[in-house]
C-alpha cells in the first residue's frame, strides 16, 4: 500500500546542512500496524510528515496504492502527540469537524460523531468542551476525529506520549480495538518499546541521525492482544530483549 523509495530529507540550520534521512526504503502492507521507534532526534517525525505529504522529500519518493504523493491526502490521518482539539467547540463538534468539511449535513456527522464517542466510553461528554475533559478523555477524542472519516492510512506521532501510565495502557488497549474493526493501515511513533511491541505486526528501528532503517522486527504475538499482561509472553521478552540492544547503541550514540 505504501512504497517508500531511497527517502532522504535535508535542511539548512544556521548555515549548516543537516541530513535528517538517509536512503529509506520501507514497504507497508494494506491493515498493517507498523511503530517505529529510534533515539530523539533521528527523524521518525519527519519521515510522516513526509508519508502525510505536508513535507517534501529532498530525494526519493512515497508511493500510495502506486501513486506518488505530492501534497495532503485525504485517505491519510494524521494524529499528534497534542490532542489539538478546538477549546471553543463541544467534543461533539470537535469529532464531527472533518465530516462538517466534507458538506455532511449536521444530523448526519452528529450521529457518526455520538457512535464513535460512545464507542471510546465518553458517552454523556458528547456537550464537553476540551478544559472539562481530562488529558487521556482528549486524546480519545483527537483519535475519533480521525478515525470518523475512515482515512485508509493513519500516522500517529506518540499519541500517548503525555499520558500517565495507566491512561496510556488504557488507551492502547483501546486503540487496537478500534484499529481492529477499522481494517486501516497504521504508522505509530513511539519512544516506547514496550508500546510498540504491544501494538504492532511489525517494529522498525531507526538508527541516530542521520535516520536509517537498522532493524525490521514481525512480532509473533496471536491477536487479540492482552497489552496490560504483556510482559508475561514469551516472545515479547524476547523481541524486547534483541531489540533493546541494537536501540541502546544508537541510543547512545546520540548522547556521546
Amino acid at each position: 500500500m505504501l512504497e517508500i523509495r531511497g527517502v532522504a530529507k535535508r535542511f539548512m540550520s544556521r548555515g549548516e546542512l543537516i541530513t535528517a534521512l538517509e536512503r529509506i526504503d520501507l514497504d507497508i502492507r494494506k491493515g498493517e500496524f507498523v511503530t517505529i521507534v529510534g533515539p530523539s532526534g533521528c527523524g521518525k517525525s519527519t519521515l510522516l510528515n513526509i508519508v502525510s505529504g505536508l513535507m517534501p522529500t529532498s530525494e526519493g519518493e512515497v508511493r500510495f496504492n502506486g501513486a506518488r504523493i505530492s501534497g495532503v491526502d485525504r485517505r491519510v490521518g494524521y494524529i499528534t502527540q497534542s490532542d489539538n482539539l478546538y477549546p471553543w467547540r463541544t467534543l461533539r463538534d470537535n469529532v464531527a469537524f472533518p465530516l462538517e468539511l466534507s458538506g455532511m449535513g449536521k444530523a448526519e456527522r452528529y450521529k457518526r460523531a455520538d457512535a464513535w464517542i460512545e464507542r471510546v466510553g465518553l458517552k454523556g461528554f458528547e456537550g464537553a468542551f476540551p478544559h472539562e475533559l481530562s488529558g487521556g478523555m482528549r486524546q480519545r477524542g483527537n483519535i475519533i476525529r480521525t478515525l470518523v472519516y475512515e482515512p485508509e492510512v493513519i500516522l500517529m506521532d506518540e499519541p500517548f506520549g503525555p499520558l500517565d501510565a495507566q491512561t496510556r495502557i488504557t488507551l492502547q488497549d483501546q486503540l487496537l480495538r478500534l484499529w481492529g474493526t477499522s481494517g486501516a493501515t497504521v504508522i505509530f511513533i513511539t519512544h516506547d518499546l514496550t508500546e510498540a511491541i504491544s501494538l504492532a505486526d511489525r517494529v522498525l528501528l531507526m538508527s541516530a541521525r542521520p535516520g536509517r532503517m537498522v532493524r525490521d522486527d514481525a512480532v509473533g504475538i496471536p491477536r487479540p492482544r492482552d497489552v496490560f499482561h504483556m510482559h508475561d509472553n514469551p516472545e515479547f521478552r524476547r523481541l524486547y530483549d534483541e531489540v533493546w540492544k541494537e536501540l541502546e547503541v544508537q541510543v547512545r550514540g546520540t548522547v556521546s
